[in-house]
């Protein structure tokens, strides 16, 4: 008990507990609540100067002690995200092969092809319920980062479970090897992966597909298996190939394009109309771009817009300008939002050409939205709509105080990462919103968990976006705010959940029956708690004469 993370207390283990488990003189002679442990933990972690120290304080900690690990992190979630995730988590994956302490997670790389069931078996879980899976390719927006993108799947379901109450028993994280194109990992000696150029094509899909095949023959075909991070030609392919085959999601298209959707429904509320009057410009057309354009359009078709003309309000605008009909070589995606329009080349450009109201930057260009498209978004728009979405902070299009500043305080702005408070010289003063996809996949995963979907649909995104919105108060939009503060994240993830369950009955998706009547009752009977378990063993004794000793 002492030695595995799950179970040990440290001090927090009574003399009693200490004689029985035999465990007793391993410790020091002090008995601690869980709450002055967490005050210990506080008090190491804040001397802790630089934010990767404090990453592998927290890791260290979930190595050591896993429930006081999410009692600590539950106890201030909005301080401690962006240290066990974005943006801390991206300068913890460049620094993996140095951070590294134990493993969290299973490596499967292509030459373990044809033996991935006999490696699931490595791993000491057997009711596992969901798995965060990536290949390196594309972490953040830092690019390939092959072996070290394992931090991402590690803080993805470190907030299953903080966020979403998840049981990190029944969590898998997994990192698929198939070598590395990034130069600087491929001569670097200390790097933890394969020293090859990654693998493509027949023997990718092959390992993906095994994998797949392995993980639902070993845990269920409702075992939730989240992409994350994969590159763009590969993440839309393998959604479209297995979205209805697996329970599956990727985070990048379709969690981005929830929680973006919900910022926009939230600034309706600002802007005092409806969403179809809305023109949308995006810098960037890679997954997040496309997983948000697709969501607005359902959102415009369910407000009564035919298809044709929800697509005629989105712009998109990648590496070689705007894409419109007839330019060479665009993909399937990009051709579906392809404009009749004449050539473009640059982003101020399209910005003055097509006056939108909003503006959404996911293409990870640090300072895309320039002091010229601010100041002409807050011209044509009493209130713009400015969403600079990448991550890390480093790769943000405008920062918070560009945004309130050259728009006059007048811009409703959301960001993939946090900012501070905001102060302009007019004494106004903005708390900005952070658009996190963890508003969306904890709740979503519970939700899907709990009862048991086979496939996850669209609407399901729609819904967990009007859910989220639905939280943001009249008080949070007054200060800039387009979302619930992080720290209100865990009744949000809780109402996304029990909407997801209502739902999946409703539409015939869920697989668990009978269907529970108080659906929020058997949602809260799922959530993990980080309160410590008893180890005394129940001791009895009978009447006198039962228990007398029977002599010769």
């Amino acid at each position: 008990t002492l030695f595995r993370s799950q179970l040990n207390k440290g001090m927090a283990f009574t003399l009693e507990e200490r004689l029985q488990l035999g465990i007793h003189g391993l410790l020091p002679p002090c008995f601690l609540s869980q709450d002055v442990q967490v005050l210990r933990v506080m008090k190491s972690y804040e001397t802790k100067s630089n934010d990767l120290d404090k990453y592998i304080i927290l890791m260290t900690l979930q190595d050591r002690n896993e429930k006081l690990f999410y009692r600590v992190l539950t106890s201030d979630i909005e301080r401690f995200m962006p240290i066990v995730y974005t943006p801390t988590v991206g300068l913890a994956c460049q620094q993996y092969g140095l951070a590294f302490r134990r493993p969290r997670g299973l490596f499967i790389t292509i030459h373990d092809k044809g033996h991935i069931a006999t490696m699931l078996n490595s791993w000491p879980e057997e009711d596992i319920k969901a798995i965060v899976v990536t290949d390196g390719e594309r972490i953040l927006g830092l690019g390939d980062l092959g072996s070290y993108g394992m931090g991402i799947p590690v803080g993805k379901l470190a907030l299953y479970t903080a966020c979403g109450g998840v049981h990190p028993q029944q969590c898998l994280p997994v990192l698929l090897d198939v070598g590395t194109d990034n130069e600087a990992l491929l001569n670097d000696p200390l790097y933890i992966g394969l020293k090859h150029r990654r693998v493509r094509g027949a023997q990718y899909d092959e390992l993906i597909d095994e994998f797949m095949q392995a993980v639902t023959s070993k845990y269920g075909m409702n075992c939730l298996i989240q992409f994350e991070d994969f590159a763009n030609s590969n993440a839309f392919r393998l959604l479209n190939k297995y979205r209805n085959k697996y329970c599956t999601f990727n985070d990048d298209i379709q969690g981005t394009a929830s929680v973006a959707v919900a910022g926009i429904f939230a600034a309706l509320r600002i802007t005092k109309n409806k969403l179809s009057d809305h023109k949308f410009v995006f810098q960037g057309a890679g997954e997040a771009a496309m997983g948000i354009a697709n969501l607005i359009v359902m959102a415009m078709e369910k407000e009564g817009v035919p298809r044709k003309e929800a697509v005629q309000k989105i712009w998109m605008v990648d590496s070689k300008g705007l894409i419109v009909k007839g330019r060479g070589k665009l993909n399937h995606e990009k051709e579906m939002f392809a404009q009749d329009h004449p050539q473009v080349k640059t982003l101020e450009e399209v910005v003055r050409t097509v006056k939108p109201t909003a503006i959404i930057g996911v293409a990870a260009i640090a300072g895309a939205f320039t002091e010229q498209i601010l100041t002409d978004m807050a011209a044509f728009n009493e209130r713009p709509i400015i969403f600079a979405l990448s991550n890390p902070t480093s790769k943000a299009e405008c920062t918070a105080e560009q945004c309130y500043r050259l728009t006059e305080g007048r811009g409703i702005f959301a960001s993939g990462s946090p900012f501070p408070k905001v102060s302009l010289p007019n004494g106004q003063t903005f708390v900005p919103g952070q658009g996190n996809n963890a508003y969306v996949f904890p709740g979503v995963a519970l939700g899907i968990i709990a009862c048991g979907v086979r496939h996850i649909s669209e609407d399901i995104f729609l819904t967990t976006a009007e859910a989220i919105a639905e939280e943001v108060s009249d008080e949070n939009l007054a200060e800039g705010r387009l979302y619930p503060p992080l720290s209100a994240i865990r009744d949000v993830s809780f109402k996304i959940a029990v909407k997801v369950v209502d739902y999946a009955y409703r539409n015939d998706l869920a697989s668990w029956y009978p269907e529970p009547e108080d659906k929020e009752s058997f949602v809260r009977s799922l959530i993990y708690s980080p309160d410590y378990d008893s180890f005394i063993i129940d001791s009895y004794s009978w009447p006198k004469d039962a228990m007398q000793i029977q002599d010769v």
